[in-house]
């Protein structure tokens, strides 16, 4: 059966963000970057907040059109962007990481450095299923919607991934693992994988 996959706009923002953040609270990555499981869903609405708000701006967010499964994407030409680390914007992330900014930013270091060169890529930056919806192959469908858009571009996607039981998900979709790594100062393992 074909699932609907629809491009998400600033309509359904608030729903996205709220998906992403209740899919990613378990996230190693997130939990390496925000240990404090009291106020990690707070601080993770934030960020995930301003990476829905990224992507609706710059690149292309795909999902179900009740929102209980996100995609954020980077399109070819935006794949290696960042805003630069000291400009005003920057002052955000001091509430939302709080003590932690340094493991955040030897997170964002590492994801960066693995990232393949060049920017002939859709890059998926996040996908996530509210985990009330999980189970029912809402993630396949919005991820292999964004693998559809980019055999149009003609071009692989990459991503990484710190949650082991994604590899194989990944890798049914296509994907496969070019590198597995660990943030430094002891964070979790990432896999990059790539449909190239």
């Amino acid at each position: 059966m074909e699932r609907e996959i629809v491009q998400l706009g600033v309509q359904h923002r608030d729903r996205a963000v709220a998906t992403l953040a209740a899919a990613f609270h378990n996230d190693p990555a997130m939990v390496h970057m925000l240990p404090d499981p009291h106020s990690r869903a707070r601080r993770l609405t934030k960020l995930i907040g301003w990476m829905v708000d990224q992507h609706l701006r710059l690149g292309l967010v795909l999902g179900t059109p009740d929102v209980s499964a996100v995609t954020l994407w980077r399109e070819p030409g935006m794949v290696h962007y960042h805003e630069p680390l000291w400009h005003p914007g920057a002052l955000r992330f001091i509430p939302i990481f709080g003590r932690h900014l340094p493991r955040a930013l030897r997170t964002e270091e590492g994801i960066s450095s693995h990232v393949p060169r060049g920017e002939d890529w859709m890059y998926l930056k996040m996908a996530g299923v509210h985990p009330d919806h999980q189970g029912k192959g809402l993630g396949g469908a919005v991820i292999r919607a964004g693998l559809a858009r980019a055999a149009q571009r003609g071009v692989p996607s990459v991503l990484e991934t710190a949650t082991p039981s994604n590899v194989g998900l990944y890798q049914r979709l296509g994907y496969s693992v070019i590198s597995e790594w660990d943030v430094a100062g002891g964070g979790p393992h990432f896999w990059t994988m790539t449909t190239a």
